[in-house]
């Protein structure tokens, strides 16, 4: 599209920025899948040889398997799931060019660059929370170095998604701009800033189902409970259990039924389910027979099918008063 110039009267447009920027995600890649084609006898030179659809020609595909050495990188942004950490990286590019800098009308540099950014989640979404930026490269951690025309500065973000639904991500990148008279001196400068949004959706990936049950003991007055839990991989992709254990509260003890998770690998593939159960008992407060007390919270701790670490937590499971 042609560029249109201001209408007569009216002022000038904003000239475009010297500073673009780029977020894009950071996402383990996967091993790459292939399938051998069935064998043909067609004859007449329509045969394909079987091995024409692998992606690794190279590796023996006589047992079928469909797993190869070889790294698929992600073609898209893929889905977020609540209790693993998002990571992107924020390019600010300085698209000053060698033709400016041999254009006197157009000759400009680029210093100060900054880049600060804010995470707007579900509870969130008026005042935003503070993501803090890490440093990418040997810079020694320079706020405002200097970013050579075509170079580009990089900062990583990680945050831990602990809520499900909307995320914005918002970046505001700030620098400033010199203008450069014929003789190589600064005629003027001016700082510059613009921001960017940048949504996705937080998925869950660990559905939680929990039931607790008082029961009498045998001895003592105290109390005592079970706590059953069912653990759904509502993903799009297998993970590992590594642990699932209790945090309880003041004066409440709790062991596993069947022996902790986490002894042996548990894979739970998509919408597999794991069956857990704790017995919890509080016995020095008889007083609270029919109160209504929190008992325990449960932590879940997976990890993703290239190692990635996941963690959730419920909120307080508590007892029902009688």
């Amino acid at each position: 599209m042609a560029h249109q110039s201001a209408p007569t009267g009216h002022p000038p447009t904003t000239p475009a920025h010297a500073v673009s920027l780029k977020v894009l995600r950071l996402s383990k890649p996967s091993l790459a899948t292939q399938t051998s084609l069935p064998p043909t006898h067609f004859g007449n030179g329509l045969d394909l040889p079987p091995k024409a659809s692998l992606v690794s020609p190279s590796t023996p595909a006589a047992s079928g398997f469909p797993l190869t050495p070889l790294l698929n990188v992600p073609a898209a942004f893929g889905a977020a799931y609540v209790g693993e950490t998002f990571t992107c990286t924020l390019c600010a590019n300085n698209e000053v060019t060698a033709a400016d800098d041999a254009n006197e009308a157009t000759k400009r540099s680029v210093s100060g660059i900054r880049i600060a950014a804010e995470l707007q989640t579900p509870s969130s979404k008026q005042a935003g929370t503070a993501v803090e930026l890490e440093l990418v490269g040997a810079e020694g951690g320079k706020e405002d170095e200097v970013v050579a025309p075509g170079a580009t500065m990089q900062r990583t973000l990680r945050h831990e998604l602990k809520e499900e639904g909307p995320h914005v991500l918002a970046v505001t990148v700030t620098y400033t701009e010199t203008l450069h008279g014929s003789d190589g001196g600064a005629s003027g400068g001016r700082a510059r800033t613009f921001k960017k949004l940048y949504q996705f959706v937080a998925q869950p990936l660990m559905a939680v189902r929990s039931k607790v049950t008082e029961r009498r003991r045998r001895e003592g007055n105290g109390r005592e409970w079970v706590l059953e839990g069912q653990l759904e991989n509502v993903g799009e992709a297998s993970v590992v259990l590594e642990k699932v254990w209790l945090d309880e509260s003041e004066g409440v003890r709790g062991r596993a039924v069947d022996g902790e998770v986490g002894k042996e690998a548990v894979v739970l593939k998509p919408q597999d389910v794991e069956q857990v159960m704790f017995v919890m008992a509080a016995s020095d407060r008889p007083e609270e027979k029919t109160v209504r007390m929190p008992l325990a919270r449960l932590h879940i701790d997976w990890r993703s099918a290239m190692g990635e670490r996941g963690s959730l937590t419920t909120g307080w499971l508590a007892s029902r008063g009688r």
